[in-house]
């Protein structure tokens, strides 16, 4: 009887600075006060996000991999953190324009950006952490 293939999941971290505010452009500033708080000063504010990317698949049989981590690395930075890093999430950054930055949204735009990009294995998590209190996982759903 043939062994079952496992299937096993590699994550690899990135970082990045960014600077963004929560503000609703339909709200009066009391309401944005009211509902995102000091999230929502006109000056904005910083994060020092960790992201991280998770690939499930079965390792290949000649390299032991399910992916390798160089070649996610060189995703995650060309098309992800090279765009995001030291700039205004509310006005930088392309793919999130007109969208509000928060961090549900800039992970589930991270998703469909590296996505179509994973040649081996498949796109598991893409979880984006904002403070060591507060973070986001999303899983393609």
């Amino acid at each position: 009887m043939a062994e079952k293939q496992k299937i096993v999941y590699i994550t690899r971290r990135e970082r990045f600075n960014a600077a963004h505010k929560l503000y609703n452009k339909n709200w009066t500033e009391a309401e944005n006060e009211a509902f995102f708080g000091k999230c929502s000063n006109k000056y904005y504010h910083g994060h020092n996000f960790e992201l991280f990317v998770t690939i499930k698949g079965i390792a290949d049989p000649e390299t032991g991999m399910v992916m390798d981590l160089k070649k996610l690395k060189t995703i995650i930075k060309d098309s992800v953190t090279e765009q995001l890093d030291h700039k205004n999430l509310n006005e930088d950054v392309p793919f999130l324009q007109n969208m509000m930055p928060s961090i549900e949204n800039i992970v589930v735009a991270v998703w469909d950006i590296i996505s179509p990009q994973i040649e081996n294995g498949k796109l598991h998590c893409v979880k984006l952490i904002e403070t060591e209190n507060n973070f986001v996982e999303y899983y393609g759903e």
